[in-house]
């Protein structure tokens, strides 16, 4: 039986506001996919440098724990086939199987401080901020085919526009998924914190301080499109941006 209830993590990057469909974005160019609309005076970041190793299905699990699982983070392709996954998460499907669900938004800070209770189609269709929520839907989901030992699995699910993401925090390892739009990744090791305030958006961070902070920091980065996965290890501090209307899913490992 589905829940009526979905607990949903968002967060806020206050500077895009309320789109609404306003008359005048009819004439807008845009672009679009899945049924999530991108208007290209929305993109403000172009794709980044890909400096990570990249993977493909014929990494053995031997040589995942051996080479990334407690050392460096990789990005992964192919490994696992989601089109029906992916299919699921179109627009309408979503709006059709889950739009009269609540869902719990939350700050977009290092520190989740305020929360609010609103409906998912109210969410979607009203409110382009960046969310992660867990769904029975997420049972047709393919999990990368590598896995820690004494670990188990937790799914994250989520959409985001343009612009949005998440500032730099740390948790336990696991794979972060784009299903939909461009997702533009930045990490550092444990040892090196990144210099950010925990209350700015990752938009801010990038405009202000990345470009002196590119010159002394040794940034791990990558740009994932639809169908990439990057895998993240232990403590390691990362950040997102959003190019497009993003729909993306993460797999947390913990023991």
């Amino acid at each position: 039986m589905r829940s009526n209830r979905l607990t949903v993590l968002l967060w806020f990057c206050g500077f895009l506001g309320v789109p609404g469909l306003a008359q005048n974005d009819q004439a807008r160019p845009f672009i679009e996919e899945g049924g999530w609309r991108t208007w290209l005076s929305d993109i403000l970041v172009s794709p980044g440098p890909c400096n990570l190793p990249i993977e493909d299905g014929t990494l053995s699990h031997a040589r995942f724990i051996k080479e990334y699982a407690f050392q460096r983070p990789f990005v992964l392709r192919d490994a696992a086939n989601n089109d029906l996954f992916r299919a699921l998460c179109h627009k309408d499907r979503l709006l059709a199987d889950w739009g009269h669900t609540t869902i719990r938004l939350s700050s977009a800070n290092s520190y989740s401080y305020d929360k609010k209770d609103v409906s998912f189609r109210h969410y979607v269709e009203h409110m382009v901020k960046p969310q992660r929520l867990d769904t029975p839907a997420n049972d047709e989901y393919q999990l990368p085919p590598y896995s820690l030992p004494l670990h188990t699995h937790a799914l994250s699910f989520g959409l985001a526009g343009p612009g949005t993401g998440v500032p730099f925090h740390f948790h336990g390892p696991g794979f972060a998924e784009t299903l939909y739009g461009r997702k533009r990744w930045f990490l550092t090791q444990p040892d090196i914190k990144p210099d950010f305030h925990p209350n700015k958006t990752t938009l801010q961070w990038f405009r202000e301080d990345y470009p002196r902070q590119v010159k002394e920091v040794d940034f791990l980065e990558c740009t994932l499109r639809p169908g990439e996965a990057i895998y993240f290890p232990d403590k390691w501090w990362h950040a997102t941006l959003n190019i497009d209307s993003s729909v993306f899913i993460s797999t947390f490992l913990s023991p």
